[in-house]
């Protein structure tokens, strides 16, 4: 019996072994775990024809559209501030005033002197009224008519002086009130009430800057020239103002003109545009970004711009075929803007193409395409990979 309980326990470990064995050498079956496992994850997406606006982008500067500095034409001693530092205000609006009784006393002065010399004109007058009669008839001398008429002439010549004077001191006068030359918003005021202002003072009482409308100086590649005069030839262009991180649209307005020289030292082309800036989005000295809208190219092929890759022949894009596998494929790109890319050739519509996730891929590697979530999480993974050497 022990003889035999050995027999029957070595023959059970030798068919344990055996079945082992025969399991470990027995080749895989074929299934979608081994596909899986040598297929790359990659973001896809879509070659898309639609209308396409072609823009031409630069930095710029605002400007005020005009910009005066209130000064006062006669010295005097400010006795009132009419406005608000800040303060929006329309042309002819009072904003300061400077002591009118000095200047008030010289207009005076020059009515009365006037005045005087009005009523010798009139005694010369009655004078030769007198003597013309009395010479026709003998009983006035000639020298005596001539000389009262050059007394007269003498006298009506004064009064004119006189006419002038008063102008002049009416001018002076009406300069003691300082006003703003253009509608505009005022700035910092410069001289306090109470003090004494003067012609020659450089800094004036206060700068008034028109914002509405606004001006924007920008600037160009000179390559942009010829295509820019052309379509100025076709009617005006419209220009976008944006924020500098190019995310916020502060005004539209429109192209006025083109510089007529070309920057040599930096081979750039100035330009100005103009806007309503009703919003008040744009401020003198603001920098800001400027798109320059030139045409709509119709039925234009775009794409996500991360899917353009660099090579030693130019741009390419990894394109997925049918069976899943990718190749590479080069492209003509016209431009670049707002995270899309338009194709001029190259590629073809409702063509998938690797978007993210091209860095471990090989000509004839298998793809796997994810979607949502998990396309997002790939995204954070391949920059975070990218990162680390």
């Amino acid at each position: 019996m022990r003889k035999l309980w050995l027999v029957i326990l070595a023959g059970v470990v030798v068919a344990g072994g055996a079945a082992l064995a025969a399991r470990q050498i027995r080749p895989p079956k074929p299934n979608m775990v081994g596909v899986a496992a040598e297929s790359v994850p990659v973001v896809a997406g879509t070659v898309v024809r639609h209308d396409v606006p072609i823009y031409r982008r630069g930095v710029g500067t605002v400007i005020a559209y005009n910009n005066v500095i209130v000064r006062s034409q006669v010295t005097g001693q400010l006795i009132k501030i009419a406005f608000t530092q800040g303060q929006t205000v329309k042309s002819g609006d009072l904003l300061a005033e400077i002591d009118p009784r000095p200047y008030q006393a010289q207009l005076d002065q020059a009515i009365a002197n006037r005045d005087r010399d009005q009523a010798q004109v009139d005694n010369a007058q009655a004078n030769l009224n007198r003597y013309v009669p009395l010479a026709k008839n003998g009983w006035a001398s000639t020298q005596l008519v001539d000389t009262t008429k050059a007394q007269l002439a003498q006298l009506q010549a004064m009064v004119k002086s006189d006419e002038g004077v008063i102008e002049q001191a009416k001018t002076n006068l009406s300069y003691t009130q300082l006003t703003s030359a253009i509608d505009g918003v005022t700035g910092l005021r410069q001289v306090d009430i109470g003090n004494i202002i003067h012609p020659t003072d450089t800094a004036g009482l206060v700068d008034v800057t028109q914002i509405q409308p606004i001006s924007l100086l920008f600037s160009l590649p000179q390559t942009d020239f010829v295509e820019i005069n052309r379509e100025m030839a076709k009617g005006p262009l419209k220009v976008l103002a944006y924020s500098q991180d190019d995310k916020t649209q502060l005004d539209e307005g429109k192209l006025d003109l083109v510089d007529n020289q070309i920057v040599q030292t930096t081979g750039t082309i100035k330009l100005r545009a103009s806007f309503p800036n009703a919003k008040r989005m744009l401020w003198p000295g603001e920098l800001i970004n400027a798109r320059l809208f030139l045409e709509t190219r119709h039925n234009g092929l775009t794409i996500a711009a991360s899917a353009i890759q660099q090579g030693p022949h130019g741009p390419f894009v990894w394109v997925i075929g049918a069976d899943e596998t990718v190749t590479t494929r080069p492209v003509r790109v016209a431009e670049i803007s707002d995270g899309s890319a338009l194709i001029d050739s190259g590629l073809q519509a409702s063509e998938k193409i690797v978007v993210d996730g091209q860095y471990r891929l090989q000509p004839g590697t298998r793809v796997q395409e994810l979607q949502g979530s998990a396309a997002q999480e790939a995204d954070l993974q391949n920059s975070v990979e990218q990162e680390i050497p």
